[in-house]
């Protein structure tokens, strides 16, 4: 008798579902409901506290090698990102590279002038292009 991987999945999903249906889901634990202030409350309007938390990143003076032909990446990256993080990533293609740093100005919304963003592909490929 041979048995199907796809026919074995579906039996156990299905024994597992029927086991969940006859002694049901282990009970979740809940956090405790945080008060409502008293003004709120009165208005019938539900709502949440916001708690400020602080976060201590980690600092670093290493900045990308490379002089003048780094002024642009130092510029522009380092404020999210540190010079060993980058210089630790996998040798890339230019149009790898080129791709990331798009990412970073469309998605990511960071602050690079249209002007420099070929300088930073540039120190990129050169640095840590496709050997």
């Amino acid at each position: 008798m041979q048995i199907n991987g796809a026919a074995l999945g579906l039996a156990v999903a299905a024994i597992a579902g029927l086991t969940l249906a006859f002694i049901g889901h282990p009970p979740v634990q809940l956090p405790a409901p945080v008060p409502v202030p008293a003004a709120a409350a009165s208005s019938g309007a539900t709502a949440f506290v916001l708690k400020s938390v602080s976060v201590d990143l980690p600092t670093s003076t290493e900045v990308f090698p490379g002089g003048a032909t780094a002024d642009t990446i130092n510029a522009n990256c380092l404020s999210c990102h540190s010079a060993g993080m980058v210089l630790t990533q996998p040798n890339l293609s230019r149009a790898t590279w080129h791709g990331i740093v798009e990412k970073m100005i469309h998605a990511y919304k960071a602050p690079v002038d249209d002007g420099e963003m070929a300088a930073i592909v540039d120190y990129l490929a050169t640095t840590k292009g496709s050997k």
